[in-house]
């Protein structure tokens, strides 16, 4: 057994199993397969021109790509890596101990060359509520920390995190929750970094790897007009996402429209409001990749996202030309040639996939990490 396992389950009163260690996606569990999460209904316009069919971005792009300077200027990408290392019993029921590698990695474009900028790293343990007293929680868990931390020498681990146990889903996809719960709070405190740092304007956007919604985020009235003007000039893209989310107001799926999208075309822009976290978004998609050249229907189509910040833009949508703009950058930052071998290529941005493989040439090695512990 190893000595943090052994710390851990001797600290906590629990009892170790020294069950098999693997790393989740190895095995193809807790994945997430889609990046939205939202149902959206289309037909709430917005965008503040009233459009039926798709807008052809064609010549617009050329004219943007021979004229202007990219808008984007900055590249985010938050990514993280969980693996099961134990089973520990509490009170004659057993849970899975989760750790997770997370690293968020910020590219900037200098000169027209992507160069990284920013970058934040942690190593986190997820345990079961049952395994820390609720009342000397954070007492318990900073010992644990130091002490870990004693045991592990140079590999340092920041956070412990804890997953409740009293739901009926999967404990081990609880504690990968936590992990990716992590990780997106690591993303949206780059992201503050950057506009307190005044660095976003709408010559300077940034590009986000994903989606932009946030769930299970409750905020007060100032701390949502703060992040709001944080995710001002951000833009969320969407490789993979969900194509039966997309209802009409009739509730028909209409993925049908989406995957028949021409190439260098975008949508109508939809307005969804989220009631969770009260924020409200304008989703579009864009066809980058000629469907003859891809391996599937929705190769090569992004999903757009834009948080809509004034009141204005939650009224009347986002300006109609602010949308071609944007979607005209993103056609041009699409990956020229395929890279190797990944099924993704044709809904690759060239900015966002160097980005991706920075913040994954962080991560210590699969059997380096596991041999921690």
């Amino acid at each position: 057994m190893g000595k943090i396992i052994s710390y851990i389950a001797d600290e906590t009163c629990g009892k170790s199993f020294n069950s098999y260690r693997y790393k989740h996606e190895n095995i193809g569990l807790s994945t997430i397969q889609y990046d939205d999460l939202a149902e959206y209904n289309l037909k709430y316009i917005g965008e503040t021109d009233i459009k039926n069919n798709h807008i052809d971005l064609t010549s617009y792009s050329k004219e943007v790509s021979n004229k202007d300077i990219p808008i984007f200027v900055y590249f985010l990408d938050g990514s993280r890596r969980t693996f099961k290392i134990d089973d520990i019993s509490y009170n004659n029921e057993i849970f899975p101990i989760i750790a997770g590698q997370v690293c968020v990695a910020c590219c900037k474009r200098e000169n027209r060359t992507v160069k990284s900028f920013k970058l934040t790293k942690q190593n986190v343990i997820a345990l079961p509520n049952k395994s820390l007293s609720e009342w000397s929680k954070d007492l318990e868990i900073n010992r644990l920390i130091k002490e870990i931390n004693k045991i592990s020498s140079n590999i340092k681990f920041e956070k412990i995190l804890v997953y409740k146990t009293d739901e009926k889903e999967k404990l081990e996809d609880k504690a990968v929750a936590k992990i990716q719960m992590c990780m997106m709070d690591e993303e949206q405190n780059m992201v503050k970094e950057l506009m307190n740092d005044r660095l976003l304007s709408q010559n300077r956007y940034l590009l986000k790897d994903g989606s932009l919604e946030y769930k299970n985020r409750n905020m007060s009235k100032d701390e949502l007009y703060k992040f709001k003007e944080a995710y001002k000039y951000v833009i969320g893209v969407s490789k993979s996402f969900n194509p039966a989310n997309c209802i009409d107001k009739k509730g028909n799926v209409i993925t049908k429209l989406i995957a028949e999208l021409p190439l260098y075309h975008r949508t109508p822009v939809s307005r969804y409001e989220d009631k969770e976290t009260k924020l409200t978004f304008a989703v579009w998609y864009i066809r980058i990749r000629d469907i003859k050249y891809t391996n599937d229907v929705f190769s090569g189509i992004l999903k757009i996202e834009k948080i809509l910040v004034t009141d204005s833009e939650e009224k009347n949508g986002i300006d109609s030309k602010e949308v071609d703009l944007i979607s005209a950058n993103i056609i041009n930052e699409r990956n020229p040639v395929c890279y190797g071998s990944d099924k993704r290529w044709a809904n690759h941005l060239y900015p966002v996939y160097m980005t991706e493989q920075y913040a994954k040439s962080q991560y210590l090695s699969n059997q380096m990490f596991l041999n921690i512990f």
